[in-house]
């Protein structure tokens, strides 16, 4: 018989209510025999992460102050919990012992797990299920990295029903390391790759992902299934709602991952596939996602394509200033990078001024103020009419695309355009592809945006 594992949020285990929420789920199926906990998130837009709370008791003793009111506010949310459960969990024991670690001088990693050790605790009672630490089971390598290694984590979980804290394991001294914020999501695809799962569920307050930002699109389509490539494009430029490098185990092992809503548990949600699955439509695409606060930086030299060096040249500049570039659309005479503002970072000038000294080019042009969007899909390969469908219906809104960039894999085409441009562009190319379900009207200030700080260039 096949199991489930799966994986509850911070907002799904918030307080008392939602972890009721969550209990029912899990005994609805008796399948789900493994359960990884995040700490308590907001019960409301004013409240405070469990997590942060932790962090801040963290600094608080670091620098010889009180942390009473702090622990004071960790130790009424457990309350809460407990009692709204009806459990008999002594939680102000296990805080005395997390209390008198912080002052010994605990890592911030331990602080910060305490979170999610105690959520686990809580569950395991209320369950009935057994409690496993992932100290003793999940081990990272001496660089920090997580190590790989199941046997433990599977000898640990063999013939039991479990819950698990996320977000952490232990170094090879035995001292707690976490994963990265959200990490909760990666020790669940963790799980469920060691344990050979037939689904990783990770449940969540939405229901499954949109086809566009819901801030920018009103009542954007659900995508009821896209492949884990799919996903990682659509995570790179932002849209996900759980951790990126929760996707690697599952997929590497072909697991499919079920992104549900805890607060309405009968919505089909969003299934991700391996990326051989055969149910994507073709010519169809999965999702828009962007980000805006690019800056591309133009190289431009007449017979560059017959001088041998010049784009390593152009690369080693930007290697030596300790800056990474995220595309490198290119002409016969011109190579343009585009960069993260983050990692620009006040280096432009001397970027600039390195690479007119290493390459003598005709010119450099700096643009700023570049929003990317990509538009992505298995289905859209090989597909006639897709990328013409893409562009004409921006330039019908008026836009001016700024830079496009296509991967040979032709599962994603990612464009530039002025910031002031980017939701107007999005909406746009949604309009394009889900016409009948979309009441499409353009910002007053399309149509003045065009051409506006930059040119076309492929």
């Amino acid at each position: 018989m096949g199991h489930i594992v799966a994986k509850f949020g911070g907002t799904s285990l918030a307080q008392s209510q939602q972890i009721k929420k969550v209990i029912k789920i899990v005994r609805s199926d008796p399948a789900r025999i493994y359960v990884v906990v995040s700490a308590p998130g907001k019960r409301h837009p004013d409240d405070q992460k469990i997590t942060d709370l932790f962090y801040e008791w963290q600094r608080h003793a670091a620098l010889k102050l009180s942390s009473t009111e702090i622990r004071g506010l960790i130790e009424e949310r457990y309350l809460e919990i407990i009692k709204g459960l009806g459990l008999s969990l002594d939680i102000k024991a296990e805080i005395d012992r997390i209390a008198s670690e912080i002052k010994k001088g605990a890592s911030p990693d331990y602080t910060a797990s305490r979170g999610e050790y105690l959520n686990g605790k809580i569950l395991a009672e209320a369950l009935g299920y057994e409690f496993i630490d992932p100290a003793f089971c999940i081990f990272f390598q001496e660089d920090g990295r997580y190590g790989g290694d199941e046997k433990k984590l599977q000898a640990a979980l063999k013939g039991k029903k479990a819950v698990i804290p996320g977000f952490y394991g232990s170094m090879p001294d035995g001292s707690i390391k976490t994963f990265s914020r959200g990490g909760s999501d990666i020790t669940g695809a963790i799980v469920a790759k060691a344990t050979r799962a037939d689904t990783y569920e990770n449940w969540t307050d939405v229901s499954g992902l949109r086809m566009a930002d819901p801030r920018i699109v009103p009542n954007p389509k659900k995508i009821p299934v896209v492949t884990y490539r799919e996903l990682r494009e659509l995570s790179y430029m932002g849209a996900t709602i759980f951790h990126e490098e929760a996707m690697f185990p599952v997929q590497n092992a072909k697991i499919p991952t079920h992104i549900l809503n805890t607060n309405n548990p009968t919505d089909s949600g969003t299934l991700v596939v391996p990326d051989n699955d055969k149910s994507v439509e073709r010519g169809s695409i999965a999702g828009i996602a962007g980000r805006k606060g690019f800056t591309t930086i133009t190289v431009e030299k007449t017979l560059m394509n017959q001088e041998i060096g010049f784009v390593r040249e152009v690369l080693s500049v930007v290697e030596h200033n300790d800056i990474s570039f995220e595309h490198m659309p290119s002409g016969i005479d011109s190579i343009s990078l585009v960069f993260d503002d983050r990692q620009l970072a006040g280096k432009t000038k001397k970027l600039v001024q390195e690479m007119r000294s290493a390459c003598s080019p005709d010119t450099i042009e700096v643009n700023p103020n570049l929003a990317l969007i990509a538009v992505v899909g298995r289905g859209m390969a090989y597909t006639p009419g897709v990328a013409s469908k893409i562009f004409s219906s921006v330039s019908n809104a008026g836009i001016n695309i700024r830079m496009i960039n296509q991967g040979s894999s032709e599962i994603s085409i990612i464009f530039g355009v002025h910031d002031a441009d980017y939701d107007n562009a999005i909406r746009a190319v949604y309009k394009a592809f889900v016409r009948s379900e979309f009441a499409f009207q353009y910002n007053s200030g399309a149509q003045e945006s065009n051409g506006r700080n930059g040119r076309n260039r492929s």
